[in-house]
């Protein structure tokens, strides 16, 4: 792990506090976040792990989708709790680093559009506005949902970036003090 040569450190006193306690703690806590969303990404994958075939080989053009498919769910799932507990945690973050950075060129190079609706769309909905909360109606009617799918597109773009950017730095990293590898005293 980076830490702070005690003689840098504004309070010097702390250093042992920082590299015994926080930056352990710290470090487990993102390999829990990112490994754990990963599970919770992975769960339904693993429920129906042929079920991302037509998407993968229709939708981003990667053959095999017999093979990838499940292999996306155990990557997913299985790698997100190996992160979680330190487990291989280096080659298991790669994966899905790799995996990630995938889905973020895909999202980048295949955007959700610039309308949700349709001017037919529109139109029935302005006709039958029960079908719209209010917030709905002020959301989607005014653009036909531009402004709405804007927002999910860089909420897309934003969270693959996080988790391939974090999943690269456990790579980087390793399980750290705190993590199965340490107990184990073996890593990649």
């Amino acid at each position: 792990m980076t830490s702070s040569p005690r003689e840098r450190l504004i309070l010097p006193f702390m250093a042992p506090f920082y590299h015994k306690v926080a930056q352990p703690i710290g470090w487990l806590l993102f390999r829990i976040i990112i490994g754990g969303l990963l599970m919770v990404e992975g769960w339904p994958k693993i429920l129906d792990p042929m079920g991302q075939i037509g998407f993968l080989e229709n939708v981003a053009g990667i053959p095999a989708g017999w093979f990838f498919s499940p292999l996306l769910a155990v990557m997913q799932f299985v790698g997100g709790f190996m992160i979680a507990v330190g487990l291989l945690t280096r080659p298991a973050a790669l994966a899905n680093a790799v995996m990630l950075a995938m889905t973020l060129r895909f999202h980048i190079e295949n955007p959700y559009g610039n309308a949700l609706l349709t001017p037919e769309g529109i139109e029935f909905l302005k006709a039958n506005l029960q079908y719209l909360t209010e917030n709905g109606q002020a959301r989607l009617l005014s653009d036909g949902g531009t402004a709405f799918l804007h927002q999910v597109q860089a909420k897309a773009e934003f969270n693959s970036t996080f988790w391939c950017a974090g999943a690269a730095i456990i790579a980087a990293f390793g399980g750290g003090k705190l993590s199965i590898d340490r107990v184990l005293g073996k890593e990649f």
